[in-house]
């Protein structure tokens, strides 16, 4: 073990438990069943600097307070009570546990399932086919890691993960960790190592140079995550962007060698003993960037800087020798390079080549295998070898089939529009090539599965779940035995044997990379999306299934979550703080951050302590200051005359924000899932109540915490206490909002938030509407004196019931325009106490937030807004952007400003609830006058077509409309009602010239298509338009989502 988590039983010499941390690489904390020894310990531990990397805490002696699969190594001299069934319970996979015994010392290893599988390569293995052999991954429903940073660097630059990959029981990856608060600050990108199942850092090595991190959104590099390759013990990567490929040790990150002749690198595959390199041999097409537009780049790179097809090197090396075996010079197609058996294949640009992978020789060479004209670094050709033959799709929507051994083609196919901004998608799993369009929300998203060596469809089926499609994640999908993976607008599950699709809205992979399904988990990096952002998760996460070995009771039961302290019968000053205190979090439960006590003389620095590490912000009452060391667990008490230490108190893991001061009683949670009530004066505990249902850590940036943590701050109002524990709605059953009696730490109330909807007891995220969504994460609670909130989600406090849970519309003004009237209040939609300055985050005085591309700056424009906001009874004044650069911006400013508390009016959001602007250049916004709801339809055309393809005429989109588009100048009329899409199309194309077209849908669901004054095609529309299509009318193009199967813009 080099690395990782170690616990130790019985932990009564803080010396011993200190010395298991032999350096940064690991993580130690002891358990005791002595609650004084605990305290002891942790005090001797605090006073040495180690407290937060080194921990101690209580527990029963007989269940391990952690997940399953979560720790590296077990040291017990003392075990009497812990079953070595237990022990191997929370073991990660070949963890190790060292107990005596009798006298004697036992090492039992857990053994490591067959039924997981690592990552190795980008696309899974050598061959291409980016499928686990993993039947342990699902869909998520609990956190088994979550870990740093919280967001990507910026949404309209390149992606801040290259490439992620994992073996032996770790992932590693190259990730930019330069300043989240503008992208224009230099990047410093690392090559890093985690334990892959619990997430502790092994280890870090810079990046020299990377790519340029301005590269626009959207545009890849895609072949930055081929440079890293992992097999077992070793790890194959680039440190630079021009640099040669490095053998590094995987457990301490040390470089063993490098490869000669292997600079300019461009991919990496290793399989059986050999590694492959794809060595540029000029300069790189990419290498004289530089932006020129605020967000115009993207488009010019999709031009300007395209694969040159220019010959490339393969290079062949012995994995452990670094001996070069073999070299061939060669066009090569990005991404395109595979390896099975005892074959290379790759695509030359304009057929498929195959080599003997031991000498290079050639074997042989398709006939044409057609690709776009333009390849673009977002994109490139996809290859899979699979049993005895070659599957290849090169973008321009046809798959084939070529015989391993002659390449001879044995079938060609419609290859669906996948991915986004991305390579498609090619997988083979169940025996079945699979293709789905996906790209667009309006894709019917149905997945035809082929035989891979006839091209016989074996199976096809649609989704079978409702609900808003957006355009497919900047990535592609992946998969495992068991599922097909998208990522059409979170993550989801497609069970192919029982043909269901499991959606997950409110999680998502980063762009560029995607997800990486292994181990048993599907770890999602960080992201900078702002769909549902009071919903969707933030960090690096690694997501597990349901557990098949614990089960939360339905009902969790009171006994042994109330702990009484020594204090608990003893009296406590009861003194009231006053105006000039500062009792919680921004000085009151409306969370103002102001206060009546004007400023005195020059702010002079009257004294200063050193505590170390991160620190909350401050309560203050009469002659107390009190501050939490975040990372220390650890609450201190100053003076506020002079800064004397007065006492101190550790709880069990992180205390992030200050605690309530409520007559001589302070009040606040930890990240170990408790709230504690102290006595002001000395710190002395009152009492201790366990807000988690059940005691089971794990790791949360970087230090272990509960599954339910709380926040520090607890909303203190009329001597009762009430607070979040958990992580998210979603995962672990959910979240707790509960009420204890401050006096005496008495449970009120428990309620339970999770995926159901408490009105109709389905799932919750069927009221989701395009990408707005209800709230769905913890955060600091506030209050107006009414009400209670959690970020924007009104709470009533005696029920603890959700009230007007949103969203209230799909329209992205309206959601984000709402903010006038009762129950504004102040609210941070992404957390008080996110301080990345994340470019996306802001601050609110209002009641709702809106998400997605369109609506993030919505609220903005709305109600007053920033990065930090107080207010009085009359204004809000603030720190943040000007609105109108909230969106789509590079550069980064800031102002100060005051504002009315009372929001503007709004215009009125335009019917439908859809977008309000159009780039056509001939459009009509939704209208009343212009409602097809419930009425039959006739669209009459002249069109004079200035290409084969286009959108002649579209009205709504993927929930509800109508359009005629152009294919090989074949004209089609398609309806989408309640999402349901009919297409019929004429059976010959436009001549040149003028063109007469009507489109007719009839009182009876008819439909028909006429050409030139003959009836072209008829068919039958599922129903008439339900609802007013929520966007308006365009000629000529489409410029929202795509009412059908159809691109958008041609």
């Amino acid at each position: 073990m080099k690395g990782g988590l170690v616990v130790q039983l019985g932990a009564a010499d803080p010396v011993l438990t200190a010395s298991l941390r032999l350096d940064n690489r690991y993580l130690v904390q002891g358990l005791s069943v002595d609650a004084s020894a605990v305290e002891k310990a942790r005090s001797a531990l605090r006073a040495k600097g180690l407290y937060g990397s080194v921990s101690v805490e209580q527990f029963d002696g007989r269940t391990l307070p952690y997940i399953e699969n979560f720790v590296n190594l077990i040291v017990a001299e003392e075990a009497a009570g812990v079953s070595e069934e237990e022990m191997l319970r929370v073991l990660v996979p070949e963890g190790i546990a060292w107990v005596r015994r009798d006298g004697a010392w036992k090492k039992t290893v857990k053994p490591r399932p067959k039924e997981i599988d690592d990552w190795t390569h980008y696309f899974h293995n050598p061959s291409g086919n980016a499928v686990a052999k993993d039947k342990v991954v699902g869909p998520p429903r609990r956190m088994q890691w979550v870990g740093s940073p919280r967001w990507s660097r910026h949404h309209d630059r390149m992606a801040s993960m290259s490439a992620l990959v994992s073996g032996g029981g770790r992932m590693f990856y190259i990730m930019d960790e330069g300043s989240r608060v503008s992208i224009q600050l230099p990047s410093d990108w690392q090559l890093i190592a985690r334990d892959a199942f619990n997430g502790a850092v092994l280890w870090k090595r810079p990046i020299t140079k990377w790519h340029n991190q301005l590269w626009p959104l959207k545009s890849g590099p895609s072949q930055l995550a081929r440079r890293l390759v992992v097999d077992g013990e070793r790890l194959f990567v680039t440190r630079s962007i021009t640099g040669p490929v490095e053998d590094i040790d995987a457990a301490s990150g040390e470089t063993r060698g490098v490869f000669e002749g292997s600079e300019k690198a461009e991919e990496i595959i290793h399989h059986e003993g050999i590694l492959f390199t794809l060595i540029r041999e000029g300069q790189s097409e990419l290498e004289d960037y530089a932006p020129k537009h605020n967000v115009g780049d993207q488009a010019r790179v999709r031009t300007e800087f395209v694969w040159n097809a220019q010959p490339r090197s393969i290079r062949a090396y012995g994995a452990g020798s670094g001996d070069l075996l073999w070299k061939k010079k060669d066009k090569i197609s990005p991404l395109s390079l595979s390896v099975a058996g005892e074959v290379l294949v790759y695509h030359d640009g304009e057929n498929v080549v195959c080599l003997d992978r031991k000498t290079g020789d050639q074997r042989w060479r398709s006939e044409k295998a057609g690709r776009r004209t333009l390849i673009a670094f977002n994109f490139a050709p996809r290859l899979v070898i699979y049993g005895d033959v070659v599957l290849y799709a090169g973008g321009d929507n046809k798959m084939q089939s070529y015989d391993l051994a002659s390449g001879k083609r044995l079938w060609e196919a419609t290859h669906d529009p996948s991915g986004y901004q991305s390579p498609q998608d090619l997988l083979v799993v169940g025996g079945l090539v699979w293709s789905a369009p996906l790209t667009s929300g309006g894709h019917s998203g149905v997945y035809t599965g082929r035989d891979p060596r006839t091209g016989e469809v074996k199976k096809q089926f649609p989704p079978n779940v409702k609900t808003y499609w957006f355009h497919h994640r900047c990535y592609i999908a992946k998969a495992t035995e068991r599922f097909l993976i998208p990522s059409r607008t979170g993550i989801e599950f497609v069970d192919f044997d029982k043909e269901d699709w499991d959606i997950n809205h409110w999680v998502r992979g980063g762009c560029l990379y995607g997800v990486m399904p292994a181990n048993g988990l599907t770890y999602a990096p960080p992201h900078n999306c702002a769909c549902y952002p009071e919903a969707k998760l933030y960090g690096f996460n690694a997501l597990a299934p349901a557990s098949t070995t614990f089960q939360l009771p339905g009902k969790i039961s009171d006994e042994g979550r109330l702990s009484k302290g020594p204090s608990f019968n003893e009296p406590v000053n009861e003194v009231v703080a006053g105006e000039g205190d500062w009792p919680t979090f921004r000085g009151n439960v409306q969370r103002s951050g102001a206060s009546e006590q004007a400023l005195v003389g020059n702010l002079d620095e009257s004294w200063k302590v050193q505590l170390g590490g991160r620190l909350s912000a401050l309560t203050i009452v009469k002659d107390q200051v009190y501050v939490a060391q975040i990372d220390q667990h650890t609450l201190h008490a100053l003076s506020s005359v002079s800064g004397e230490p007065q006492w101190s108190y550790t709880a069990g893991a992180r205390i992030d924000s200050p605690p309530a001061y409520w007559k001589g009683r302070l009040v606040f949670g930890s990240a170990d899932g408790s709230v504690y009530c102290l006595r002001a004066q000395d710190g002395s505990l009152i009492w201790k109540f366990r807000a988690a249902p059940v005691d089971r850590r794990l790791m949360a940036f970087e230090q272990i915490e509960s599954v339910w943590p709380v926040h520090g701050t607890v909303l203190v109002e009329d001597g009762i206490a009430s607070f979040v524990a958990g992580r998210s709605t979603f995962l672990d059953h959910g979240l707790r909002f509960i009420q204890l009696e401050v006096k005496s730490g008495r449970k009120l109330l428990e309620r339970v938030m999770d995926h159901r909807d408490p009105e109709t007891g389905g799932d919750i995220q069927d009221r989701l509407q395009t990408l707005q969504m209800q709230v769905g994460l913890p955060d600091i609670l506030s209050s107006d004196g009414e009400h209670t909130y959690l970020r924007s989600q009104k709470i009533d406090k005696k029920s603890g019931d959700r009230l007007e849970i949103g969203p209230i519309s799909g329209n992205t003004a309206a959601q984000g325009g709402a903010q006038k009237g009762k129950g504004a209040h102040l609210f941070a939609p992404m957390g008080f106490l996110d301080d990345t300055y994340f470019h996306r985050a802001y601050w609110v005085f209002g009641r709702n937030f809106a998400g997605g591309h369109n609506g993030y700056h919505q609220a903005g424009k709305y109600a007053p807004a920033g990065r930090m906001l107080v207010f009085n009874k009359d204004k809000v004044y603030g720190f943040g952007r000007d609105p109108k650069y909230l969106r789509w911006t590079t550069t980064i400013e800031h102002q100060l400003f005051g504002a009315n508390r009372e929001a503007p009016d709004a215009p009125a959001p335009s019917a439908g609830g859809g977008r309000t602007r159009s780039n056509a250049l001939v459009a009509f916004k939704p209208r009343e006058s212009m409602n097809p709801m419930g009425k039959p339809v006739t669209v009459e055309l002249w069109v004079f077509p200035d290409g084969p393809g286009g959108v002649v005429l579209a009205h709504g989109g993927p929930l509800n409309g109508y359009a005629l588009t152009l294919k090989k100048r074949i004209p089609s009329f398609q309806v989408r009602a309640d999402e349901k899409l009919v297409v019929i199309s004429a059976g010959k194309p436009l001549k040149k010239g003028w063109s007469h077209l009507v489109a007719v849908l009839g009182e009876d669901k008819s439909m028909k298509l006429y050409l030139n004054g003959e009836l072209a095609a008829e068919g039958q529309a599922t129903g008439l338009l339900s609802k007013l299509p929520a966007q308006g009318l365009d000629l000529a193009m489409d410029s929202g989502s795509s009412v059908g199967q159809y691109k958008t813009e041609f």
